[in-house]
Protein backbone atom coordinates (compact mmCIF):
# COMPACT_ATOMS: atom_id res chain seq x y z
CA UNK A 1 0.00 0.00 0.00
CA UNK A 2 3.06 2.56 0.86
CA UNK A 3 4.12 1.53 -2.92
CA UNK A 4 1.25 2.95 -4.05
CA UNK A 5 0.80 6.00 -2.15
CA UNK A 6 4.46 6.81 -2.96
CA UNK A 7 3.63 6.27 -6.92
CA UNK A 8 0.84 8.56 -6.17
CA UNK A 9 2.46 11.16 -4.77
CA UNK A 10 5.36 11.56 -7.60
CA UNK A 11 2.89 11.28 -10.73
CA UNK A 12 1.18 14.09 -8.46
CA UNK A 13 4.01 16.06 -7.99
CA UNK A 14 4.79 15.36 -11.98
CA UNK A 15 1.67 17.05 -12.97
CA UNK A 16 2.57 19.69 -10.63
CA UNK A 17 5.11 20.73 -12.83
CA UNK A 18 5.39 22.44 -16.72
CA UNK A 19 6.64 20.25 -18.90
CA UNK A 20 10.40 20.12 -19.89
CA UNK A 21 11.76 21.80 -23.14
CA UNK A 22 12.02 18.58 -25.21
CA UNK A 23 15.22 19.38 -26.84
CA UNK A 24 17.59 20.82 -24.58
CA UNK A 25 20.41 20.66 -27.03
CA UNK A 26 18.59 22.35 -29.87
CA UNK A 27 17.20 24.99 -27.40
CA UNK A 28 20.89 25.90 -26.45
CA UNK A 29 22.02 25.63 -29.63
CA UNK A 30 19.30 28.68 -30.96
CA UNK A 31 20.23 30.19 -28.03
CA UNK A 32 23.73 30.69 -28.85
CA UNK A 33 22.59 31.73 -32.42
CA UNK A 34 22.69 28.90 -34.89
CA UNK A 35 19.71 28.05 -37.33
CA UNK A 36 17.22 25.75 -36.15
CA UNK A 37 14.61 24.65 -38.80
CA UNK A 38 12.59 21.87 -37.86
CA UNK A 39 13.80 22.14 -34.54
CA UNK A 40 12.02 20.99 -31.05
CA UNK A 41 12.31 24.90 -29.07
CA UNK A 42 9.31 24.06 -27.21
CA UNK A 43 8.99 26.25 -24.23
CA UNK A 44 12.47 27.82 -25.28
CA UNK A 45 13.58 30.91 -23.58
CA UNK A 46 14.88 32.94 -26.44
CA UNK A 47 13.71 36.29 -24.28
CA UNK A 48 15.85 39.46 -25.41
CA UNK A 49 17.89 37.19 -27.75
CA UNK A 50 19.38 39.28 -31.26
CA UNK A 51 18.97 36.21 -33.69
CA UNK A 52 18.62 38.15 -36.89
CA UNK A 53 18.31 36.62 -40.29
CA UNK A 54 17.98 33.24 -38.83
CA UNK A 55 16.04 30.30 -40.06
CA UNK A 56 13.50 28.86 -37.77
CA UNK A 57 11.14 27.25 -40.37
CA UNK A 58 9.07 24.40 -39.34
CA UNK A 59 10.50 24.60 -36.08
CA UNK A 60 8.10 23.79 -33.10
CA UNK A 61 8.51 27.18 -30.85
CA UNK A 62 4.88 26.18 -29.46
CA UNK A 63 5.18 28.55 -25.68
CA UNK A 64 8.45 29.74 -26.45
CA UNK A 65 9.40 33.18 -24.95
CA UNK A 66 10.68 35.75 -27.46
CA UNK A 67 10.01 38.64 -25.38
CA UNK A 68 11.98 41.67 -26.22
CA UNK A 69 14.14 40.21 -28.64
CA UNK A 70 15.64 40.97 -32.43
CA UNK A 71 14.45 38.38 -34.74
CA UNK A 72 14.68 40.77 -37.82
CA UNK A 73 14.66 39.12 -41.01
CA UNK A 74 14.14 35.45 -39.48
CA UNK A 75 12.14 33.18 -41.26
CA UNK A 76 9.81 31.34 -39.05
CA UNK A 77 7.80 29.91 -41.93
CA UNK A 78 5.25 26.69 -41.46
CA UNK A 79 6.65 26.86 -37.41
CA UNK A 80 4.27 26.24 -34.49
CA UNK A 81 4.36 29.09 -32.32
CA UNK A 82 0.84 28.73 -31.09
CA UNK A 83 1.28 30.20 -27.56
CA UNK A 84 4.28 32.20 -28.11
CA UNK A 85 5.24 35.54 -26.15
CA UNK A 86 6.61 37.98 -28.55
CA UNK A 87 6.27 40.84 -26.39
CA UNK A 88 7.92 44.06 -27.41
CA UNK A 89 10.08 41.84 -30.21
CA UNK A 90 11.25 43.42 -33.31
CA UNK A 91 10.63 41.01 -36.11
CA UNK A 92 10.96 43.67 -39.51
CA UNK A 93 10.98 41.56 -42.66
CA UNK A 94 9.91 38.04 -40.99
CA UNK A 95 8.56 35.75 -42.58
CA UNK A 96 5.75 33.91 -40.69
CA UNK A 97 4.48 32.60 -43.93
CA UNK A 98 2.06 29.42 -43.01
CA UNK A 99 2.91 29.56 -39.47
CA UNK A 100 0.48 28.69 -36.74
CA UNK A 101 0.38 31.71 -34.66
CA UNK A 102 -2.69 30.42 -32.06
CA UNK A 103 -2.64 32.45 -29.17
CA UNK A 104 0.45 34.47 -29.98
CA UNK A 105 0.89 37.32 -28.33
CA UNK A 106 2.36 40.32 -30.14
CA UNK A 107 1.78 43.02 -28.02
CA UNK A 108 3.96 46.26 -28.54
CA UNK A 109 5.80 44.39 -31.60
CA UNK A 110 7.24 45.60 -34.63
CA UNK A 111 6.32 43.79 -37.47
CA UNK A 112 7.28 45.82 -40.31
CA UNK A 113 7.75 44.23 -43.59
CA UNK A 114 6.69 41.01 -42.20
CA UNK A 115 4.99 38.18 -44.16
CA UNK A 116 1.53 36.49 -43.05
CA UNK A 117 0.95 34.80 -46.23
CA UNK A 118 -1.27 31.94 -45.10
CA UNK A 119 -0.56 32.10 -41.43
CA UNK A 120 -2.99 31.35 -38.90
CA UNK A 121 -4.02 34.10 -36.74
CA UNK A 122 -6.33 32.26 -34.57
CA UNK A 123 -6.47 34.35 -31.04
CA UNK A 124 -3.27 36.25 -31.34
CA UNK A 125 -2.83 39.45 -29.81
CA UNK A 126 -1.61 42.67 -31.76
CA UNK A 127 -2.57 45.07 -29.30
CA UNK A 128 0.07 47.92 -29.92
CA UNK A 129 1.92 46.28 -32.55
CA UNK A 130 3.28 48.13 -35.94
CA UNK A 131 2.28 45.96 -39.08
CA UNK A 132 0.96 48.54 -41.43
CA UNK A 133 3.27 47.69 -43.92
CA UNK A 134 3.13 44.20 -43.10
CA UNK A 135 2.31 41.68 -45.75
CA UNK A 136 -0.57 38.46 -46.80
CA UNK A 137 -2.72 40.06 -44.30
CA UNK A 138 -6.22 39.28 -45.08
CA UNK A 139 -9.59 40.93 -43.39
CA UNK A 140 -10.55 36.93 -42.78
CA UNK A 141 -7.71 36.19 -40.91
CA UNK A 142 -7.38 39.29 -38.82
CA UNK A 143 -11.03 39.18 -37.73
CA UNK A 144 -9.75 36.22 -35.83
CA UNK A 145 -6.74 38.04 -33.26
CA UNK A 146 -7.01 40.93 -32.07
CA UNK A 147 -5.31 44.70 -31.27
CA UNK A 148 -6.23 47.87 -29.85
CA UNK A 149 -6.46 51.48 -30.82
CA UNK A 150 -2.52 51.50 -30.77
CA UNK A 151 -2.78 48.73 -33.76
CA UNK A 152 -1.18 50.02 -37.15
CA UNK A 153 -2.14 47.62 -39.54
CA UNK A 154 -2.25 48.14 -43.90
CA UNK A 155 -4.82 50.54 -45.70
CA UNK A 156 -7.89 48.92 -45.59
CA UNK A 157 -7.31 46.40 -42.78
CA UNK A 158 -9.01 46.59 -39.07
CA UNK A 159 -8.79 44.39 -36.08
CA UNK A 160 -11.07 43.44 -33.16
CA UNK A 161 -10.67 44.46 -30.19
CA UNK A 162 -9.03 42.21 -27.80
CA UNK A 163 -11.62 42.25 -24.36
Amino acid sequence: MKQILSMAAVFAVALAFPALAQNASQIASAQRGANCAGCNLFQADLQGKTLKSRNFSHARLRQADLSLGIFNGSNFSATDMRDVNAYGALFSSASFAGANLTNATFVGTYLQGANFSGATLTGANFSGAEMDRARGLTQARLDQACGDEATRLPAGLRIPRCR
